[in-house]
């Protein structure tokens, strides 16, 4: 099809989408039927990337997940919220749909979250909603997504890292698991559980590998004869 033709007609369609937002009696009503177009437009893209098609939702329909180790400190709080007011939203917040389908659990973009539902300025300018892409993903997947999204900003919080490989293990992860999904070495993890000083996280380890590499690296005094 001509370029000319592929213009006339994306403009008649852009016409008649531009009416039936007109009709649309709220803003609620509006954003739902821009929502649903976007998924309809999604489905023709190549592109499967969650990225690729951004929704708005209430904010009041998302809610934090209970195992993110990233904090932020105030200042940083700040800073992000200067930066949503002054550049508005560049990145949606990653959401996992609850089982009952009206709610949402962050998977990653907590701070976001924050600051889009308690700076007022935020949350009027965006009508109280917030931009999400949505995965589909197991809690185990979810936990390891989380930690791949923080350690590739450098943001990640020992303590709070311990404790997810802790719950990795307790889902019959091993440590080569872990290793190959959040892109730890074997003395990393075997650190974080010892940090956790719960048993369950050595249940399924092997010691024969990365126990001694780890012991000879960490705790071998050298041969001083």
């Amino acid at each position: 099809m001509k370029q000319a033709k592929l213009d006339s007609n994306k403009s008649r369609v852009l016409e008649l989408i531009r009416q039936q937002v007109e009709q649309c009696s709220t803003m609620e009503q509006k954003i739902q039927y821009l929502n649903e177009l976007r998924m309809d437009i999604s489905s023709l893209s190549p592109f499967k990337d969650p990225v690729d098609c951004v929704i708005w939702v209430k904010g009041d329909t998302v809610q934090a997940n209970e195992y993110n180790p990233n904090i932020v400190a105030p200042p940083e709080m700040e800073l992000l919220h200067l930066s949503i007011k002054l550049d508005k939203f560049t990145q949606p917040i990653v959401a996992y749909p609850m089982t009952n389908g009206d709610k949402y659990e962050v998977v990653d973009g907590f701070h976001r979250n924050k600051v889009g539902k308690e700076y007022k300025d935020i949350r009027d300018e965006h009508f109280g909603y917030l931009p999400l892409v949505v995965v589909k993903k197991s809690l185990d997947e979810r936990m390891a997504s989380t930690i791949r999204h923080n350690r590739a900003r450098g943001s990640h919080q020992i303590r709070g890292m311990s404790d997810l490989v802790t719950e990795l293990v307790k889902q019959n992860w091993s440590d080569e698991d872990i290793s190959k999904e959040l892109g730890m070495e074997l003395d990393e993890i075997i650190r974080l559980k010892q940090i956790s000083g719960l048993k369950e996280a050595f249940a399924n380890h092997k010691f024969s590998k990365s126990w001694e590499e780890f012991e000879h690296k960490h705790y071998d005094e050298p041969d001083n004869d």
